[in-house]
């Protein structure tokens, strides 16, 4: 038997712990481990509880020749992966203890940082690549022909400017992300706002050929002026630029009953093609477009909706997105009012 000592030293331990005796018999585990691998499993055989075979193999070495040895183990519970880095220590007399650390959100923030390297990196390069080849050309080929070199010139503006706005867009996403756990508190006076960011954008919608229709009362909410423009700059723009050319584009305030008291909604709809609804989950992640090729035409960062998540996140509101295909989008946001 385990000595009662280690048993409750066991259950102090803040992980799932397992005490196993000669790489053969499940000695004694806390109640995370339990939650973890299952009721039933002291006196019975490791492999009982632990399916991975680097663990078993750990615990074995641990067993016959001492030390510290390391695993790595994935379980599948509630329909999702949980990742585990198993510590399989020798601890005297034949006794193995096992340490389970879940380290799947370690994991998931290295591959978000590796994915946001890659993206940005592959964002930049385009641009750049086009903007070296056109300064050998025009310090070679097209050195004497002058309708080259101011069509090279439009085309080097255009590929600056797109970086540009990426790198503005990506300080911007640092700002807010430093931010989102700071209310603000100024008090901002929704429709006004509305009418100053229509206005705004009245050139891109004579462009379009459409119209901007606001209609609702207005509210006031507490938050950052600059950054609720910005918001709505963006839903507004993009109704413009990828909805219907020559629509009406409809911005309506309502107020709105929440489990966290008043708010007010603000939902902005296009006559667009509207979107899958395989894409929408997706919308607001960082670099994710529903069309590439016209983003990228369009002078979009992939950046915009990320940017608009964690501003509205960070007044307590939240984004929704609702859209069928042929029929447009309406892109919601609600933000409470005290």
């Amino acid at each position: 038997m385990v000595d009662t000592g280690f048993a409750r030293l066991l259950q102090g331990v803040p992980m799932p712990a397992m005490l196993v005796q000669r790489e053969d018999r499940v000695l004694a585990c806390n109640a995370l481990a339990l939650a973890l691998l299952g009721d039933g499993i002291v006196d019975r055989n490791p492999a009982v509880a632990v399916r991975t075979p680097a663990v078993l193999s750990a615990i074995s070495a641990a067993a016959r020749s001492g030390g510290v040895h390391e695993a790595r183990m994935t379980i599948r519970r509630d329909g999702q992966e949980q990742l585990f880095q198993v510590t399989v220590s020798a601890q005297g007399e034949g006794l193995v203890l096992c340490i389970f650390r879940d380290i799947s959100e370690v994991e998931k923030a290295g591959a978000m940082r590796r994915d946001f390297v890659a993206n940005v990196s592959h964002e930049l390069r385009t641009p750049l690549t086009a903007l070296i080849g056109f300064i050998e050309t025009l310090r070679h080929a097209a050195r004497d022909d002058p309708a080259a070199r101011d069509r090279f010139l439009a085309i080097m503006e255009h590929e600056a400017g797109r970086m540009n706005r990426l790198v503005r867009d990506l300080l911007q996403l640092s700002r807010v992300e430093a931010e989102e756990r700071v209310r603000p508190k100024d008090a901002v006076e929704v429709r006004g706002l509305l009418e100053g960011v229509i206005s705004s954008l009245k050139g891109v919608a004579e462009r379009e050929g459409s119209t901007v229709v606001l209609a609702g009362a207005g509210a006031v909410v507490p938050g950052d002026q600059d950054q609720l423009t910005q918001v709505f700059t963006n839903l507004i723009e993009n109704a413009l630029k990828y909805g219907a050319a020559g629509q009406v584009v409809r911005v309506t305030l309502s107020p709105e009953d929440t489990v966290r008291g008043p708010a007010v909604r603000v939902e902005v709809a296009d006559q667009g093609e509207g979107i899958d609804p395989v894409h929408i989950p997706r919308l607001t992640e960082r670099f994710y477009r529903v069309d590439s090729h016209r983003s990228r035409e369009m002078g979009g960062t992939g950046l915009g909706l990320a940017i608009v998540k964690h501003i509205v996140s960070r007044h307590r509101g939240w984004l929704r997105v609702d859209s069928t295909p042929g029929e447009g989008s309406r892109f919601s946001v609600v933000l409470p009012l005290g």
